[in-house]
């Protein structure tokens, strides 16, 4: 397992952008929007952290912006984490096997999400390429949220 980042919602891009980047001096690395998802996710990370960042795209703090607003409350601000794994259908089974309920399956090969027992989401990724698609995996539904 690779440890990837942390994600936290925004609700004000140049208010947080400066807090992150000019006051704590983290770095902007990539930005990238989704028209389709309504969304523009800003990754950074820490200077020491910048030779690693390039090179594996982790570790960064993904600040996500949602186009719609929306009320964070309850901890909805703060997103998940996320691990590369380097098979996701076996870390899924291994989990499942434990008795840890896969909320989102990994359908497309490529990503799945669970819960810790605190209800913290977090975001499983497959090493490289997307698997290709299989049973159980790709009719499996989604189970509550994450």
């Amino acid at each position: 397992m690779f440890y990837l980042h942390t994600m936290v919602r925004i609700t004000n891009v140049e208010e947080s952008l400066k807090f992150y980047c000019d006051i704590l001096g983290m770095e902007l690395a990539r930005k990238v929007e989704s028209e389709n998802g309504r969304y523009t996710n800003f990754f950074l990370h820490a200077p020491e952290d910048k030779d690693n960042y390039h090179s594996k795209k982790a570790p960064a703090l993904e600040l996500t912006y949602n186009w719609d607003p929306e009320d964070y409350t309850g901890g909805r601000n703060f997103g998940h984490l996320a691990y590369r794994v380097d098979n996701i259908y076996d870390f899924c089974q291994k989990l499942m096997d434990y008795g840890v309920e896969i909320n989102r399956p990994p359908r497309d090969g490529n990503m799945a999400f669970i819960k810790s027992p605190d209800g913290i989401s977090i975001e499983l990724l497959q090493n490289g390429d997307p698997l290709e698609i299989r049973e159980p995996w790709s009719s499996m539904k989604n189970i509550g949220n994450w």
